[in-house]
């Protein structure tokens, strides 16, 4: 089974992540099947960077999200934009 989860990378003290699409039973940093983005938490908003199409191709194909790559995905989501009421 393929998920959709965080690897890291970066130094010690100074993390960075690569969202990874991976066989669930693999560690953490192992071998991945594709980067579909990245994640910095220490950037101040911090800064998601995801490929949306490449991660709605692994979804379709039945990869699992991990708990805080589906909160990156609500976020990424713009709401539906209304049009404006029209005046009469």
């Amino acid at each position: 089974m393929l998920t959709i989860r965080l690897a890291r990378t970066g130094a010690t003290k100074k993390p960075t992540y690569r969202v990874v699409v991976i066989e669930k039973a693999r560690a953490r940093d192992g071998r991945f099947v594709e980067i579909v983005g990245h994640y910095d938490p220490r950037k101040t908003p911090a800064a998601i960077d995801l490929k949306t199409e490449r991660v709605e191709y692994w979804l379709q194909k039945g990869a699992q999200p991990s708990e805080t790559v589906q909160s990156f995905l609500r976020k990424q989501k713009k709401p539906a934009v209304e049009p404006p009421a029209a005046s009469a």
